[in-house]
């Protein structure tokens, strides 16, 4: 590796978030483009299995992120906790993978969780003294010349109160509420993307080659991860996150649908077209991004959620259980890892409810033990539950309304015989999570320039 030998790193298990910035904007008036992969497609799951691993996923991330959250803004605490089902292996959060390539001359593939939660940008590299199976090689520094370390003087250490100098050169350790731990240096590589048309978002054909990301190459990874991984994208608003270190405006994602077993790769888009109405089905929305207050410089995106509408009733539920408390606790946020939204227990038990009595079926009793959703109804097949007419889900955002369509809330599973809420809550939590179930078949754009989230109905696969 260039710039030093690769050291024995000796890991420390504290959380850390480090303050990476790039000297390397994107190309201008360049969008990049990667695929995503919803990281249990095509692997052989049936319906059932794929929404009962979702559940497992979701409730490990909501306690992740309230346990971090809970760190942050009250110096400790005691945080939620939730154990992943059986076979259900992936760091919290696991729910997308972002297809790109580091080095040169020749591009490694990597295959890396797309979290809009963290900033971090790491792969597991090929030098690593712990490792975690992954199918696809790590990544090789060794095997690109243009790899280069990053000294503790560099101002990717020096700016960060949070970076570590070990025997003279960047690194960082990583940890994560189940015990997963990720450290190794701080290096420097060339990224790789596909390149589109800025007017139109089709890909045309090219790569967009962007020198000079910092990244981590990590070197003593230990804990639970998804075997189709190999590192983690953090899109947060953070500066080492890959938006931020590719100076773009905006980023987007649009996810085809997740029990579509023949659906095709979802889009992300680093530099989002100006033009999102490419293959929309209906109205483009925009509600503000928000930051906590408290402690600013924690980098979820932060919704107003306002209410929600249930069939033709608004729930009997003050704005004020959906915002940031003055502890910077609680808070609305809209999450690329997590798969179902969740609630915090009080709001998910008054939302059940009322959902219920506008569903004219038995309630399983018990759901949760067998699928891990807290309501599902008693349906003789998967054809009458499509004639059973389900209340209308609307969540009020500050400025907007997101009209769910019923795809992005039910499901019917168990061989046909239960028809399911997909959403959900976690003992102990207080955040509301807006999950990646409700975003399907919806062109989301996070537009950092202006502060606001957009979203519009479209076919995600013709993207």
């Amino acid at each position: 590796m260039k710039g030093g030998p690769v050291w024995q790193f000796v890991p420390c298990v504290v959380l850390i978030f480090l303050l990476i910035s790039s000297t390397s904007p994107a190309a201008s008036g360049v969008t990049m483009r990667a695929d995503l992969t919803h990281i249990d497609s095509g692997r052989g799951f049936t319906r059932s299995e794929l929404i009962t691993r979702m559940v497992s996923r979701s409730k490990a991330r909501a306690a992740t992120l309230y346990c971090r959250h809970n760190n942050n803004n009250r110096g400790g605490g005691h945080p939620a906790t939730a154990a992943a089902a059986p076979g259900t292996s992936g760091q919290p959060g696991t729910e997308y993978l972002i297809h790109l390539a580091i080095g040169s001359p020749r591009p490694q593939h990597v295959a890396l969780t797309l979290d809009t939660g963290s900033d971090l940008i790491w792969t597991q590299c090929a030098s690593c003294a712990v490792c975690f199976p992954h199918p696809s090689p790590s990544f090789n520094p060794s095997a690109s010349t243009t790899v280069r370390s990053v000294p503790c003087s560099d101002p990717v250490c020096t700016h960060s109160p949070d970076s570590l100098c070990t025997l003279g050169d960047c690194s960082y350790v990583d940890a994560y509420g189940d015990g997963s731990i990720a450290s190794g240096r701080i290096v420097r590589d060339t990224f790789t993307f596909k390149g589109t048309s800025s007017s139109s978002g089709k890909n045309g054909g090219g790569v967009v080659v962007v020198p000079g990301l910092s990244f981590g190459c990590g070197l003593y990874d230990t804990g639970i991860y998804n075997t189709n991984e190999s590192g983690i994208a953090g899109f947060g608003h953070g500066s080492q996150s890959l938006p931020s270190q590719l100076k773009v405006g905006k980023f987007s994602h649009c996810f085809t649908s997740m029990l579509d077993t023949k659906s095709k790769p979802s889009p992300v888009f680093l530099g989002t077209p100006d033009d999102i109405n490419a293959h929309a089905t209906g109205t483009i929305k925009s509600t503000p991004l928000r930051r906590n207050p408290v402690s600013p410089a924690y980098n979820y995106y932060y919704l107003s959620l306002q209410g929600i509408t249930v069939g033709d009733t608004r729930l009997p539920v003050s704005s004020s259980a959906f915002a940031i408390n003055k502890d910077g606790s609680g808070g609305t946020v809209i999450d690329s890892g997590t798969g179902i939204t969740t609630f915090p227990p009080a709001l998910f038990k008054v939302f059940s409810k009322a959902f219920a009595a506008q569903v004219s079926l038995p309630v399983v009793a018990n759901s949760s033990e067998t699928t891990g959703l807290s309501l599902c109804f008693a349906v003789a097949s998967a054809a009458e539950a499509a004639k059973v007419r389900v209340p209308r889900l609307v969540f009020h955002l500050e400025g907007a309304d997101m009209d769910l369509p019923r795809e992005n809330y039910m499901a019917v599973i168990n061989g046909g015989k239960f028809m399911c809420l997909m959403l959900g809550d976690l003992e102990g939590n207080d955040l509301t999570l807006i999950g990646n179930f409700q975003q399907q078949n919806m062109h989301v754009v996070y537009d950092l320039d202006n502060s606001k989230l957009l979203f519009v109905p479209a076919q995600c696969d013709k993207l």
